[in-house]
């Protein structure tokens, strides 16, 4: 079956050498970033699996949620922003991924991850832009505030209108996840293997997981508590973003491997905890999120860019509330590259 050699030539490829190799330091971003990541590669793998595998389209037809996520096209043609502009679309596929970290009983009330997943028109190419959340943007009918508060304002339509009269493009979907299911993504599979940069006793905020350097083995509960943890990290959140980087590469490994897909039972399951709690626009049909899936066959782990919004330094509201200060040049140079599906030219300048 080629999709299966397709999938274990990336696990092959993913798996040299016995660590991961830790490269220079980045400058100092918010944590949320690798977990903005996770969101979307939960949507390429447990949905594109299920496109590949289309025996299982029932079952994530009959999880996935649609609603009314996107803002009411416009009375023009093209589909201005609110600013007047044109928006691009066509160049790609654009979707906004939005998450929260909210615990079981609590409800969607906060956008915890903002992230824009671009794919390039040859489907060739992947980039994952992740928006931190106390960046300092206008939003359509509430002045300037943090970008998070769009959502809080107006939900995903408001928040997907704020972008688009950031960047000039036409968000073609929206979809909403909750974390939960990654825990039990990580259960449906057994476990996952990941690396630790640093060890951790369970005394922060990630909860009662006591984390060794080195290789460690983690059910759905450690799995949380793993990404979670920050506080007693040596860097914080950016030490808690090299933690959602292991784990990401971890799962993806776990749920991409031939003991995964060749096991009807476990890849049922790892689909279904993928899918029970995501929610996407109703224009986003079966149809298309098949296609879409079957479309990024060929993806491997180095065509995925991750990218944050450009910020210069963080700053403070007249209010006293902390800001991340957009760097205007660099987002306005991001927004051009999206229109023109060229993004592979901003990721040097980032």
């Amino acid at each position: 079956m080629p999709v299966l050699d397709d999938l274990a030539q990336l696990q092959q490829d993913d798996q040299q050498g016995d660590a991961p190799t830790r490269r220079d330091r980045p400058k100092r971003r918010r944590g949320r970033r690798i977990l903005a990541a996770l969101v979307s590669l939960v949507l390429l793998l447990a949905v594109g699996v299920g496109a590949y595998l289309l025996f299982l389209n029932e079952t994530v037809a009959h999880n996935v949620t649609h609603e009314n996520l996107l803002p009411a096209p416009s009375a023009t043609a093209g589909a201005g922003s609110s600013q007047g502009q044109q928006l691009v679309q066509g160049a790609g596929v654009n979707i906004l991924l939005i998450g929260s970290d909210a615990r079981p009983g609590e409800t969607f009330s906060r956008s915890d991850v903002i992230m824009l997943m671009h794919v390039s028109q040859d489907r060739k190419k992947v980039y994952l832009i992740h928006f931190p959340r106390d960046m300092y943007v206008s939003i359509p009918g509430h002045g300037k505030n943090k970008i998070n508060a769009a959502f809080a304002f107006g939900k995903t339509p408001l928040l997907v209108t704020t972008l688009q009269n950031m960047l000039g493009v036409k968000i073609d979907h929206a979809a909403l996840i909750g974390f939960e299911g990654f825990k039990r993504m990580t259960d449906a599979v057994g476990g996952v293997r990941v690396w630790a940069e640093e060890a951790s006793d369970g005394k922060g905020n990630g909860g009662p997981v006591v984390i060794h350097k080195g290789w460690n083995y983690l059910n759905g509960e450690e799995a949380l508590g793993f990404v979670r943890e920050r506080y007693e990290l040596s860097e914080g959140d950016i030490s808690r973003g090299r933690r959602q980087q292991a784990f990401i590469k971890a799962l993806m490994l776990k749920g991409l491997s031939k003991e995964t897909i060749t096991n009807p039972i476990t890849l049922a399951k790892f689909i279904s905890a993928g899918t029970e709690n995501l929610t996407v626009d109703n224009g986003f049909d079966m149809g298309e999120i098949r296609s879409l899936g079957l479309s990024l066959r060929n993806v491997r782990g180095d065509d995925i860019v991750f990218i944050t919004a450009p910020i210069t330094g963080f700053g403070m509201t007249p209010q006293g509330a902390s800001i991340d200060i957009v760097n205007e040049p660099l987002l306005k140079l991001m927004g051009e590259e999206l229109q023109g599906d060229t993004m592979e030219d901003y990721v040097p300048r980032q």
